[in-house]
Protein backbone atom coordinates (compact mmCIF):
# COMPACT_ATOMS: atom_id res chain seq x y z
CA UNK A 1 0.00 0.00 0.00
CA UNK A 2 2.68 2.54 0.81
CA UNK A 3 4.59 2.01 -2.87
CA UNK A 4 0.95 1.74 -4.18
CA UNK A 5 0.42 5.36 -2.89
CA UNK A 6 3.74 7.04 -3.98
CA UNK A 7 3.51 5.46 -7.58
CA UNK A 8 -0.12 6.99 -7.77
CA UNK A 9 1.01 10.37 -6.09
CA UNK A 10 4.12 10.68 -8.77
CA UNK A 11 1.06 9.60 -11.76
CA UNK A 12 -1.24 12.18 -10.52
CA UNK A 13 1.04 14.64 -10.28
CA UNK A 14 1.95 14.16 -14.37
CA UNK A 15 -1.03 13.93 -15.15
CA UNK A 16 -2.01 17.14 -12.96
CA UNK A 17 0.53 19.42 -14.49
CA UNK A 18 -0.63 18.47 -17.70
CA UNK A 19 -4.12 19.46 -16.93
CA UNK A 20 -2.87 22.11 -14.97
CA UNK A 21 -0.79 23.90 -17.66
CA UNK A 22 -4.23 24.14 -20.12
CA UNK A 23 -6.51 25.25 -17.27
CA UNK A 24 -3.89 28.30 -16.39
CA UNK A 25 -3.96 29.28 -19.63
CA UNK A 26 -7.99 29.54 -20.40
CA UNK A 27 -8.45 31.33 -16.83
CA UNK A 28 -5.72 33.35 -16.04
CA UNK A 29 -5.82 34.38 -19.33
CA UNK A 30 -9.51 35.66 -19.28
CA UNK A 31 -8.52 37.63 -15.85
CA UNK A 32 -9.89 34.32 -13.76
CA UNK A 33 -9.07 34.47 -9.36
CA UNK A 34 -6.08 31.84 -8.73
CA UNK A 35 -8.54 30.51 -6.22
CA UNK A 36 -10.63 29.67 -9.90
CA UNK A 37 -7.58 27.52 -11.60
CA UNK A 38 -7.24 26.11 -8.25
CA UNK A 39 -10.86 24.83 -7.83
CA UNK A 40 -10.94 23.43 -11.13
CA UNK A 41 -7.70 21.88 -10.89
CA UNK A 42 -9.16 19.81 -7.68
CA UNK A 43 -12.08 18.98 -9.56
CA UNK A 44 -10.11 17.58 -12.47
CA UNK A 45 -8.34 15.53 -10.00
CA UNK A 46 -11.15 12.26 -9.71
CA UNK A 47 -10.97 11.59 -13.24
CA UNK A 48 -6.90 11.77 -12.70
CA UNK A 49 -6.79 9.46 -10.16
CA UNK A 50 -9.86 7.13 -11.65
CA UNK A 51 -6.70 6.88 -14.43
CA UNK A 52 -3.56 6.11 -12.73
CA UNK A 53 -4.73 3.92 -9.83
CA UNK A 54 -4.52 0.69 -12.30
CA UNK A 55 -1.41 1.56 -13.32
CA UNK A 56 -0.32 2.50 -9.17
CA UNK A 57 -1.59 -1.16 -8.44
CA UNK A 58 0.07 -3.05 -11.22
CA UNK A 59 3.62 -1.20 -10.29
CA UNK A 60 3.19 -1.75 -6.77
CA UNK A 61 2.42 -5.18 -7.30
CA UNK A 62 5.38 -6.03 -9.55
CA UNK A 63 8.00 -3.77 -7.65
CA UNK A 64 7.42 -5.63 -4.34
CA UNK A 65 7.42 -9.18 -5.97
CA UNK A 66 11.08 -8.12 -7.73
CA UNK A 67 12.39 -6.85 -4.29
CA UNK A 68 11.35 -10.11 -2.71
CA UNK A 69 12.76 -11.50 -5.44
CA UNK A 70 15.81 -9.99 -5.28
CA UNK A 71 16.03 -10.47 -1.50
CA UNK A 72 15.37 -14.06 -1.44
CA UNK A 73 11.94 -13.76 0.92
CA UNK A 74 10.10 -14.83 -2.11
CA UNK A 75 12.50 -17.84 -3.02
CA UNK A 76 12.42 -18.91 1.13
CA UNK A 77 8.66 -18.68 0.81
CA UNK A 78 8.43 -20.76 -2.14
CA UNK A 79 11.09 -23.45 -0.45
CA UNK A 80 9.06 -23.08 2.55
CA UNK A 81 6.29 -24.93 0.40
CA UNK A 82 3.77 -22.09 -0.63
CA UNK A 83 1.73 -22.49 -4.06
CA UNK A 84 2.16 -19.56 -6.12
CA UNK A 85 -2.38 -19.62 -5.22
CA UNK A 86 -1.58 -19.19 -1.79
CA UNK A 87 1.42 -16.52 -2.17
CA UNK A 88 -1.57 -14.71 -4.59
CA UNK A 89 -3.96 -14.01 -2.02
CA UNK A 90 -2.49 -10.71 -0.53
CA UNK A 91 -2.24 -9.62 -3.66
CA UNK A 92 -5.18 -10.52 -4.24
CA UNK A 93 -6.49 -8.54 -1.23
CA UNK A 94 -4.80 -5.29 -2.30
CA UNK A 95 -6.28 -5.53 -5.50
CA UNK A 96 -9.76 -5.07 -4.11
CA UNK A 97 -8.93 -2.46 -1.62
CA UNK A 98 -7.88 -0.76 -5.01
CA UNK A 99 -11.06 -2.13 -6.69
CA UNK A 100 -13.32 -0.44 -4.17
CA UNK A 101 -11.11 2.80 -4.42
CA UNK A 102 -12.05 3.02 -8.19
CA UNK A 103 -15.35 1.77 -7.61
CA UNK A 104 -16.14 4.84 -5.01
CA UNK A 105 -14.48 6.83 -8.13
CA UNK A 106 -16.31 5.75 -11.24
CA UNK A 107 -19.51 5.55 -9.34
CA UNK A 108 -19.84 8.93 -6.95
CA UNK A 109 -16.84 10.83 -7.07
CA UNK A 110 -16.29 11.17 -11.01
CA UNK A 111 -19.93 12.01 -11.87
CA UNK A 112 -20.41 14.56 -9.30
CA UNK A 113 -17.40 16.08 -9.95
CA UNK A 114 -18.25 16.45 -13.99
CA UNK A 115 -21.67 17.96 -12.72
CA UNK A 116 -19.97 20.50 -10.49
CA UNK A 117 -17.07 21.62 -12.97
CA UNK A 118 -19.90 21.71 -15.72
CA UNK A 119 -21.94 24.40 -13.23
CA UNK A 120 -18.84 26.58 -12.41
CA UNK A 121 -17.85 26.95 -16.42
CA UNK A 122 -21.03 28.02 -17.15
CA UNK A 123 -21.56 30.07 -14.04
CA UNK A 124 -17.73 32.05 -14.93
CA UNK A 125 -19.03 32.07 -18.60
CA UNK A 126 -21.87 34.19 -17.68
CA UNK A 127 -20.03 36.43 -15.63
CA UNK A 128 -18.87 39.19 -17.55
CA UNK A 129 -17.14 41.14 -14.81
CA UNK A 130 -14.60 38.25 -14.43
CA UNK A 131 -13.94 38.52 -18.15
CA UNK A 132 -13.29 42.46 -18.97
CA UNK A 133 -13.37 43.83 -15.85
CA UNK A 134 -9.81 43.61 -14.81
CA UNK A 135 -8.22 46.71 -14.61
CA UNK A 136 -4.49 47.44 -15.65
CA UNK A 137 -4.34 44.73 -17.72
CA UNK A 138 -4.38 43.63 -21.28
CA UNK A 139 -7.39 41.02 -21.84
CA UNK A 140 -7.93 39.12 -25.06
CA UNK A 141 -11.93 37.78 -24.53
CA UNK A 142 -11.85 36.86 -28.36
CA UNK A 143 -9.72 36.49 -31.32
CA UNK A 144 -8.72 39.33 -32.28
CA UNK A 145 -9.33 41.58 -30.11
CA UNK A 146 -7.72 43.74 -27.36
CA UNK A 147 -9.46 45.29 -24.07
CA UNK A 148 -7.46 47.32 -21.25
CA UNK A 149 -9.28 49.26 -18.83
CA UNK A 150 -6.71 51.58 -16.94
CA UNK A 151 -8.75 52.12 -13.71
CA UNK A 152 -11.89 50.90 -12.50
CA UNK A 153 -13.82 53.65 -9.83
CA UNK A 154 -15.73 51.62 -7.09
CA UNK A 155 -18.81 53.33 -8.37
CA UNK A 156 -18.28 51.10 -10.73
CA UNK A 157 -17.34 53.76 -13.42
CA UNK A 158 -14.42 52.76 -16.69
CA UNK A 159 -11.40 54.58 -16.82
CA UNK A 160 -9.50 55.29 -19.87
CA UNK A 161 -10.58 52.66 -22.02
CA UNK A 162 -8.78 51.00 -25.02
CA UNK A 163 -10.75 48.51 -27.45
CA UNK A 164 -8.96 47.10 -30.73
CA UNK A 165 -11.24 45.10 -32.94
CA UNK A 166 -9.29 43.52 -35.54
CA UNK A 167 -11.83 40.42 -36.46
CA UNK A 168 -11.98 41.87 -39.86
CA UNK A 169 -9.55 40.74 -42.58
CA UNK A 170 -10.43 44.01 -44.13
CA UNK A 171 -10.14 46.74 -41.38
CA UNK A 172 -9.26 47.13 -37.51
CA UNK A 173 -11.48 49.52 -35.66
CA UNK A 174 -9.64 51.02 -32.65
CA UNK A 175 -11.77 52.67 -29.76
CA UNK A 176 -10.42 54.86 -27.05
CA UNK A 177 -12.43 57.01 -24.30
CA UNK A 178 -11.70 58.76 -21.05
CA UNK A 179 -14.95 56.79 -19.51
CA UNK A 180 -17.02 53.63 -20.03
CA UNK A 181 -20.08 51.82 -18.25
CA UNK A 182 -20.66 48.64 -18.64
CA UNK A 183 -24.70 48.02 -19.07
CA UNK A 184 -27.43 45.44 -19.63
CA UNK A 185 -29.77 45.62 -22.12
CA UNK A 186 -32.43 43.53 -23.84
CA UNK A 187 -29.93 42.65 -26.72
CA UNK A 188 -27.15 41.77 -24.19
CA UNK A 189 -24.52 43.57 -22.72
CA UNK A 190 -23.37 46.65 -23.81
CA UNK A 191 -19.91 48.89 -23.56
CA UNK A 192 -21.36 52.67 -23.38
CA UNK A 193 -18.18 54.79 -23.74
CA UNK A 194 -18.07 58.86 -23.57
CA UNK A 195 -15.71 61.49 -24.84
CA UNK A 196 -13.21 59.22 -26.72
CA UNK A 197 -12.15 58.51 -30.45
CA UNK A 198 -13.00 55.77 -33.41
CA UNK A 199 -10.15 55.16 -35.37
CA UNK A 200 -10.65 52.92 -38.57
CA UNK A 201 -7.73 51.43 -40.85
CA UNK A 202 -8.64 49.99 -43.80
CA UNK A 203 -5.92 47.29 -44.30
CA UNK A 204 -5.98 47.41 -48.68
CA UNK A 205 -5.29 51.25 -48.90
CA UNK A 206 -4.09 51.77 -45.69
CA UNK A 207 -6.77 54.79 -45.35
CA UNK A 208 -6.85 55.65 -41.64
CA UNK A 209 -10.11 57.75 -40.51
CA UNK A 210 -10.84 59.17 -37.51
CA UNK A 211 -14.36 59.96 -35.71
CA UNK A 212 -14.63 61.73 -32.36
CA UNK A 213 -17.88 60.83 -30.12
CA UNK A 214 -18.93 62.38 -26.77
CA UNK A 215 -20.82 58.96 -26.42
CA UNK A 216 -20.78 55.58 -27.71
CA UNK A 217 -22.35 52.01 -27.36
CA UNK A 218 -20.69 48.95 -28.15
CA UNK A 219 -21.90 45.40 -28.31
CA UNK A 220 -20.09 43.49 -26.32
CA UNK A 221 -22.12 40.00 -26.55
CA UNK A 222 -20.24 38.45 -29.38
CA UNK A 223 -16.97 39.00 -27.04
CA UNK A 224 -18.33 36.44 -24.48
CA UNK A 225 -19.14 32.79 -25.14
CA UNK A 226 -22.70 32.22 -24.65
CA UNK A 227 -23.56 29.48 -21.87
CA UNK A 228 -26.55 27.60 -22.89
CA UNK A 229 -27.30 24.97 -20.12
CA UNK A 230 -28.31 21.56 -21.95
CA UNK A 231 -29.22 18.12 -20.72
CA UNK A 232 -26.25 15.98 -18.79
CA UNK A 233 -23.72 13.96 -20.57
CA UNK A 234 -23.14 10.27 -19.87
CA UNK A 235 -20.51 11.20 -17.52
CA UNK A 236 -22.76 12.86 -15.06
CA UNK A 237 -25.48 10.43 -15.04
CA UNK A 238 -25.62 7.51 -12.10
CA UNK A 239 -24.86 4.08 -13.21
CA UNK A 240 -28.62 2.86 -12.70
CA UNK A 241 -29.42 5.46 -15.10
CA UNK A 242 -27.09 4.12 -18.07
CA UNK A 243 -27.67 0.29 -17.06
CA UNK A 244 -31.39 0.57 -17.77
CA UNK A 245 -31.62 3.45 -19.83
CA UNK A 246 -34.63 5.29 -20.76
CA UNK A 247 -35.80 7.51 -24.03
CA UNK A 248 -36.25 10.37 -21.86
CA UNK A 249 -32.43 9.55 -20.93
CA UNK A 250 -31.14 8.92 -24.62
CA UNK A 251 -33.09 12.26 -25.55
CA UNK A 252 -31.31 14.12 -22.56
CA UNK A 253 -27.74 12.61 -23.44
CA UNK A 254 -28.36 12.37 -27.34
CA UNK A 255 -26.73 8.85 -26.83
CA UNK A 256 -27.85 5.66 -28.18
CA UNK A 257 -28.99 2.93 -25.41
CA UNK A 258 -25.59 0.82 -26.37
CA UNK A 259 -23.83 3.97 -25.74
CA UNK A 260 -25.39 4.16 -21.92
CA UNK A 261 -25.08 0.72 -21.47
CA UNK A 262 -22.11 0.40 -22.03
CA UNK A 263 -20.82 3.87 -20.00
CA UNK A 264 -22.71 2.28 -16.64
CA UNK A 265 -20.92 -1.16 -17.63
CA UNK A 266 -17.40 0.42 -18.30
CA UNK A 267 -17.93 2.11 -14.76
CA UNK A 268 -17.62 -1.65 -13.11
CA UNK A 269 -15.19 -3.34 -15.58
CA UNK A 270 -12.57 -0.35 -14.46
CA UNK A 271 -12.80 -1.28 -10.76
CA UNK A 272 -12.36 -5.16 -11.78
CA UNK A 273 -9.35 -4.02 -13.94
CA UNK A 274 -7.94 -2.37 -11.11
CA UNK A 275 -8.20 -6.03 -9.11
CA UNK A 276 -6.51 -7.69 -11.94
CA UNK A 277 -4.04 -5.31 -12.63
CA UNK A 278 -1.89 -6.23 -9.45
CA UNK A 279 -2.55 -9.86 -9.94
CA UNK A 280 -0.99 -9.86 -13.50
CA UNK A 281 1.34 -8.65 -12.60
CA UNK A 282 2.39 -10.58 -9.51
CA UNK A 283 1.49 -13.39 -11.08
CA UNK A 284 4.37 -13.16 -13.95
CA UNK A 285 6.88 -12.55 -11.52
CA UNK A 286 6.42 -15.81 -10.10
CA UNK A 287 7.27 -17.34 -13.15
CA UNK A 288 10.94 -19.29 -13.35
CA UNK A 289 13.64 -20.14 -11.11
CA UNK A 290 15.81 -17.75 -9.26
CA UNK A 291 18.35 -15.92 -11.04
CA UNK A 292 21.17 -13.37 -9.89
CA UNK A 293 20.41 -11.03 -12.95
CA UNK A 294 17.20 -10.14 -11.92
CA UNK A 295 13.59 -10.56 -13.34
CA UNK A 296 13.87 -8.26 -16.25
CA UNK A 297 12.34 -11.09 -18.31
CA UNK A 298 9.45 -11.25 -15.56
CA UNK A 299 8.80 -7.67 -15.59
CA UNK A 300 8.74 -7.19 -19.59
CA UNK A 301 6.58 -10.15 -19.99
CA UNK A 302 4.06 -8.43 -17.26
CA UNK A 303 4.42 -5.26 -18.93
CA UNK A 304 3.06 -7.46 -22.49
CA UNK A 305 0.26 -9.08 -19.98
CA UNK A 306 -1.41 -6.06 -19.16
CA UNK A 307 -0.72 -4.40 -22.82
CA UNK A 308 -2.59 -7.43 -24.27
CA UNK A 309 -5.86 -7.12 -21.73
CA UNK A 310 -5.96 -3.27 -22.05
CA UNK A 311 -5.66 -4.05 -26.20
CA UNK A 312 -8.49 -6.26 -25.80
CA UNK A 313 -10.66 -3.73 -23.72
CA UNK A 314 -10.65 -1.72 -26.52
CA UNK A 315 -11.63 -4.46 -28.91
CA UNK A 316 -14.67 -5.63 -26.76
CA UNK A 317 -16.09 -1.61 -25.98
CA UNK A 318 -16.33 -0.94 -29.64
CA UNK A 319 -18.45 -4.27 -29.44
CA UNK A 320 -20.78 -3.07 -26.93
CA UNK A 321 -21.02 0.60 -28.05
CA UNK A 322 -22.55 -0.90 -31.17
CA UNK A 323 -25.27 -3.02 -29.89
CA UNK A 324 -27.27 -2.88 -26.77
CA UNK A 325 -27.66 -7.19 -26.69
CA UNK A 326 -23.60 -7.26 -27.11
CA UNK A 327 -23.48 -5.41 -23.13
CA UNK A 328 -21.45 -8.21 -21.78
CA UNK A 329 -18.54 -7.76 -24.17
CA UNK A 330 -17.90 -5.12 -21.88
CA UNK A 331 -16.81 -7.78 -19.36
CA UNK A 332 -14.49 -9.51 -22.16
CA UNK A 333 -10.90 -7.78 -20.77
CA UNK A 334 -12.06 -8.87 -17.13
CA UNK A 335 -12.63 -12.59 -18.35
CA UNK A 336 -9.47 -12.44 -20.53
CA UNK A 337 -7.46 -11.09 -17.31
CA UNK A 338 -9.01 -13.23 -15.32
CA UNK A 339 -7.56 -16.45 -17.33
CA UNK A 340 -4.10 -14.78 -17.92
CA UNK A 341 -4.13 -14.96 -14.53
CA UNK A 342 -4.82 -18.34 -13.67
CA UNK A 343 -2.95 -19.69 -17.14
CA UNK A 344 0.32 -17.05 -14.99
CA UNK A 345 -0.17 -19.02 -12.23
CA UNK A 346 -0.54 -22.82 -13.21
CA UNK A 347 2.99 -22.05 -15.14
CA UNK A 348 4.35 -20.77 -12.00
CA UNK A 349 3.24 -23.78 -10.32
CA UNK A 350 5.10 -25.71 -12.19
CA UNK A 351 8.31 -24.58 -12.45
CA UNK A 352 10.54 -27.51 -14.43
CA UNK A 353 7.65 -27.72 -16.72
CA UNK A 354 9.35 -25.73 -19.63
CA UNK A 355 12.76 -27.30 -18.27
CA UNK A 356 11.86 -30.68 -18.87
CA UNK A 357 10.50 -30.20 -22.25
CA UNK A 358 13.94 -28.71 -23.09
CA UNK A 359 15.50 -31.77 -21.77
CA UNK A 360 13.24 -33.73 -23.69
CA UNK A 361 13.65 -32.19 -26.75
CA UNK A 362 17.80 -32.35 -26.25
CA UNK A 363 17.33 -36.32 -25.70
CA UNK A 364 15.59 -36.36 -28.40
Amino acid sequence: MMLFGFFALVLVLIYWINRAVVLFDQLIANGQAASVFFEFTALSLPNVIRLVLPIAGFAASVYVANRLTAESELVVVQATGFSPYRMVRPVLIFGLIVGAMMSVLTHYLVPQSIIRLNQRQGEIAENISARLLTEGQFLHPASGVTFYIREITPQGDLRDVFLSDARNPDERVTYTARQALLVRSDGGPQLVMFDGMAQRLQIESQRLSTTSFDDFAYDISGLIDAFEPGGRSVKEMTTPELLWPTAAGMEETGESAARMMYEGHGRITQALLAVLAPLVGFSAMLIGNFSRFGRWRQIFGALVAIAVVKSFDNAFADVARNDPSMWFAAYGACVLGLVVVLALLWVADRPNLFRRRRGQEAGA
